[in-house]
């Protein structure tokens, strides 16, 4: 039997990488380069209010797919996966996402289309969309945010210069995209 067979006429079956991540006013720092001696001096924030995103990657396509949620909860998750069954409409997609306490709640109720797939505890590393939200967060190294308004329209320039061939190149692991072709070939 096949997957068209199982799926039906029309149906495509996708592959997601889910993770959340928190975004706030306390300045990102990194490394800069100076001349020698040179003490680097830069402006740092450490106010604590931030939000979280929400967000899939898919590592074949590039396709991306984010939320913004005040809290890290069963509650915003729920609302996260029924905004994420809704933009796939017809497809079927395979999910995989770490085992967080707000992903893997009883209380969850999962659309049909999404079916979750845990992965290990402590193995953040196995998600491709880790990466993303490191490049995502790379971009932001430095600068200084007032207000959650004014973060919140850097990211969104952010997001809108990401394209489906940086998501990709960033999301697409060897044995993840070695795996999929295999159960295609089937």
């Amino acid at each position: 039997m096949t997957f068209q067979n199982y799926l039906g006429k029309g149906k495509r079956l996708r592959y997601l990488c889910l993770d959340v991540t928190r975004l706030g006013l306390k300045t990102l720092t990194g490394k800069v380069i100076t001349a020698r001696g040179v003490k680097p001096v830069a402006p740092i924030l450490w106010k604590r209010e931030n939000f979280w995103l929400y967000g899939v990657v898919e590592p074949l396509s590039g396709w991306h797919f984010c939320q913004e949620y005040a809290h890290l909860n069963g509650e915003d998750f729920q609302q996260f996966i029924d905004a994420l069954s809704l933009q796939l409409g017809e497809d079927i997609a395979l999910i995989q996402m770490d085992q967080a306490g707000a992903h893997i709640t009883n209380e969850l109720s999962w659309p049909e289309n999404l079916i979750p797939v845990c992965q290990p505890s402590h193995s953040p590393e196995l998600n491709p969309i880790e990466r993303v939200w490191e490049y995502i967060k790379q971009q932001l190294v430095g600068e200084v945010f007032t207000t959650l308004d004014q973060l919140r329209e850097r990211l969104k320039q952010v997001l809108e210069k990401i394209t489906s061939e940086q998501i990709s190149s960033l999301s697409s692991y060897k044995f993840i995209l070695e795996a999929l072709f295999y159960a295609a070939s089937y």
